[in-house]
């Protein structure tokens, strides 16, 4: 499986992926999907909004286990961020198989749509669709770079946009999400476990910061005489640091455009994107202030316009802590008794997005490096099998008799 996944949306020159959402390659990753969920004779459906789902028993019957994770990635992103969970997920159900395990539940594997949020800048648009935390009208205003809208991508890509919205039938049949995920981070490695369970995911959210000076001629154009919104953008990025440090928080400008965006012109607007997380809702407020009152200060200073729009926020996810638990005690039950790390993560996931709505639980996958959103993620393969197991032994705890 991971060897005839590898290929799809991988750029030649960089070696990362570029796998965004309702793209050839977004259909590539979701026809390997559904191959995968027909060799083994599961029943495959697409939901109202695009979220693919692999079904062992009868959906209807309520109560489901459901595994899986994205196939979506950020620009030159990693092999292992989303697609890790999803293969995992289906070698996991060749494992139970293998061990003649007992189905007493329905069980389903899933691939939710745009998880990274590369496209059209809001993450996790497909749970969010389906928990209702986004709604339609607000998801048809989303537009991509070249000023496409979602609803037109989809249609693009063969899918009817018409039916997009939440989707409360389909997760209150749902009695555990459980999500395997490559860790983020070098907690593990740190640890020297090769599997680790999630115990909440930081608030964070994306704000974009626009700057607005006048545009003028780089080579006759005074520096007293400029209002030039690149500077006030420089110094805003070096508060966020500053400011992240200060308050043990995390704050990455890491996406910006610039209108007339011309070698020898001066800068007419700067739009600049903040990603801001942290341990609890008041650092983060803390952060995300303070830098918005040193862009401000500044471009009072340069005679620059400065706005800011949060464009997407998730509060603090305690993954609810009687499945946490449970998955704890099954996985240290196979350990021979040994406590399986228990982490809290700085990255958004479909599992906290849906948390809101059904029961979900988290486990990470060791990440050597530490490094991931980039072509560098990596995990052994000792350790994905690890992984494997593990999550075939959750499964089988909470869905077999």
């Amino acid at each position: 499986m991971w060897r005839d996944l590898g290929p799809v949306g991988r750029d030649a020159r960089t070696q990362g992926y570029r796998r965004y959402a309702w793209t050839a390659a977004d259909s590539d990753c979701r026809a390997w999907f559904r191959a995968q969920a027909e060799t083994r004779g599961l029943a495959y459906e697409v939901d109202r909004n695009g979220n693919q789902w692999a079904w062992l028993g009868d959906p209807l019957a309520g109560d489901a286990v459901v595994s899986g994770s994205h196939l979506d990635s950020v620009p030159d992103g990693g092999a292992f961020d989303g697609p890790l969970g999803i293969v995992s997920s289906f070698a996991a159900l060749d494992e139970l198989r293998r061990r003649g395990a007992r189905f007493t539940k329905p069980f389903a594997i899933s691939n939710f749509g745009d998880e990274e949020g590369a496209r059209f800048g809001l993450a996790c648009v497909g749970s969010r669709l389906a928990s209702g935390q986004l709604t339609a009208d607000r998801a048809r205003e989303l537009r991509d770079g070249d000023g496409v809208s979602l609803p037109q991508a989809m249609e693009a890509a063969g899918h009817d946009p018409a039916a997009i919205g939440p989707d409360p039938e389909r997760l209150a049949r749902i009695g555990a999400f459980v999500e395997l995920h490559v860790e983020q981070g070098r907690a593990l490695d740190l640890s020297g476990d090769a599997v680790g369970i999630a115990s909440a995911i930081w608030p964070h959210g994306r704000w974009r910061f626009d700057f607005q000076g006048e545009a003028n001629h780089a080579g006759t154009t005074r520096l007293a005489d400029r209002r030039d919104p690149m500077l006030t953008y420089a110094e805003t990025v070096l508060a966020a640091r500053r400011e992240a440090e200060l308050a043990g928080a995390l704050a990455t400008f890491g996406k910006i455009s610039v209108e007339p965006n011309g070698v020898n012109a001066i800068p007419s607007l700067v739009r600049g994107w903040l990603d801001s997380r942290a341990a609890d809702q008041t650092s983060l407020d803390t952060v995300v202030s303070a830098i918005e009152a040193a862009a401000t200060e500044r471009g009072e200073r340069d005679g620059v316009d400065v706005r800011v729009v949060r464009e997407s926020f998730t509060p603090v996810v305690e993954f609810q802590h009687a499945l946490r638990d449970e998955v704890a005690g099954i996985l240290s039950a196979g350990s021979d008794g040994h406590r399986v790390p228990v982490l809290g993560t700085g990255a958004g996931h479909d599992a906290g997005i849906l948390s809101a709505s059904i029961p979900t639980a988290m486990m990470f996958v060791r990440n050597p490096t530490g490094i991931s959103h980039s072509p560098a993620e990596s995990a052994a393969e000792d350790d994905c099998v690890a992984g494997i197991l593990a999550l075939a032994d959750v499964l089988e705890g909470l869905a077999c008799a």
